[in-house]
């Protein structure tokens, strides 16, 4: 019996055997399971793996960036702005005194007068117009007065006053040097003298005249006698003393 295994002994080795088993089914198992996970690991992470989220990788994914197209502005159609002409303010001149207007076509000594606010009477003895004519025509000089303007009044003078005293006259509608001189016992020469007048007819209503009066003697006007004629009285000149 020494070459065979006794009975015992082949029971023993069987049960060794039954009791070992067990941990080598599972041992197999575990070592199955981990063949398995390293598989599926090597799968998952190769060239070749699933597109699966379990193994996805740390590495951020760049989310889409929206470009943004740049927009041409479309013309926004403007209002024209409407230009209002603002008319400049006028700046009326009062004259202070006479001044000079040159006569346009279809003026009237009336409208003139209208137009400047003046007394009409005034104006034609600025101008010695006669009272009822106004003979001007385009391109005429003539004296507009000023607003308000009155016709001058001659002041008495006393009848005593020393030869050459001198006066100051305001021209009066009608005036001449003639006239003027006449009056004050005066001569025309003289008076263009104070004055520098170089023309005798260039006085005008309104002109202030220095005149020196009692320079020479009064004539005396000799008053007309009525001399009996046949068929009516005719008037003669008494003679002067």
């Amino acid at each position: 019996m020494s070459g065979k295994s006794s009975p015992q002994s082949i029971i023993d080795s069987y049960k060794k055997r039954q009791r070992m088993m067990p941990f080598m089914v599972w041992g197999i198992a575990i070592l199955l399971v981990l063949i398995g996970i390293i598989l599926l690991v090597v799968w998952f992470t190769g060239p070749n793996a699933p597109k699966l989220g379990l193994f996805s990788s740390a590495t951020p994914t760049a989310s889409a960036t929206p470009t943004v197209t740049p927009m041409t502005p479309s013309p926004t159609a403007s209002l024209t702005p409407t230009i209002t002409n603002t008319s400049a303010p006028t700046v009326t001149v009062t004259p202070s005194g006479p001044f000079e207007y040159t006569v346009k076509e279809g003026d009237t000594c009336f409208d003139l007068a209208l137009t400047y606010d003046v007394d009409l009477l005034v104006l034609l003895a600025l101008n010695n117009f006669a009272p009822n004519a106004c003979p001007i025509r385009p391109g005429d000089i003539i004296l507009i007065p000023a607003p308000g303007q009155a016709l001058p009044t001659s002041t008495p003078l006393p009848d005593n006053m020393p030869r050459g005293t001198k006066i100051n006259y305001v021209v009066q509608s009608g005036d001449t040097l003639a006239s003027i001189a006449s009056e004050f016992n005066s001569t025309v020469d003289d008076i263009m003298l104070q004055n520098k007048i170089t023309d005798m007819n260039k006085i005008n209503v309104g002109d202030t005249l220095i005149v020196r009066v009692n320079l020479v003697t009064p004539t005396p006007t000799r008053a007309p006698s009525l001399t009996p004629t046949p068929g009516g009285a005719t008037a003669t000149l008494a003679p002067t003393s």
